[in-house]
């Protein structure tokens, strides 16, 4: 039983990171998917957008965004979907000096020591957004 609950906790873990994919999406909502029309469909199916869409076809298609910002165009309702990504960051950095850092082993203090590490950082960007007009897509942009 004491190792069933980390199985699970890393099971979990490693479930809530495999990426979300169009397919897995229409999956989970089959009448949303009936409801686009036809000519959308494969589309969709594809991850790819083209105008006119819904806000329904756009989940479909790429996943929920990252941030939504509503505004006004020519006295129309205007929302803009932005999708973030990450990029890597790599540096080495230096670590350790001399103190006091707890007991190691029940073999006494541990008194610290000193070298060089590996960092990584992970820096946000705006990967991809999509600009509606009266809640159908007008526009959208991606990065390549």
């Amino acid at each position: 039983m004491k190792c069933l609950v980390p199985l699970l906790a890393i099971c979990l873990v490693a479930v809530s990171c495999v990426p979300s994919t169009p397919q897995a999406r229409i999956a989970e909502n089959p009448t949303m998917f009936e409801r686009q029309p036809a000519k959308h469909r494969p589309l969709i199916e594809q991850g790819e957008l083209a105008r006119g869409m819904s806000k329904d076809a756009v989940y479909l298609a790429w996943g929920s965004p990252s941030g939504r910002f509503e505004g006004s165009r020519d006295g129309k309702t205007s929302e803009r979907w932005d999708y973030n990504g990450s990029r890597p960051v790599y540096t080495t950095s230096f670590y350790g000096g001399l103190g006091y850092g707890g007991y190691r082993h029940g073999r006494g203090p541990y008194y610290g020591g000193m070298g060089f590490g590996p960092e990584i950082t992970y820096i946000p960007y705006r990967s991809a957004s999509v600009s509606f007009i009266n809640s159908r897509v007008e526009s959208w942009e991606r990065m390549r």
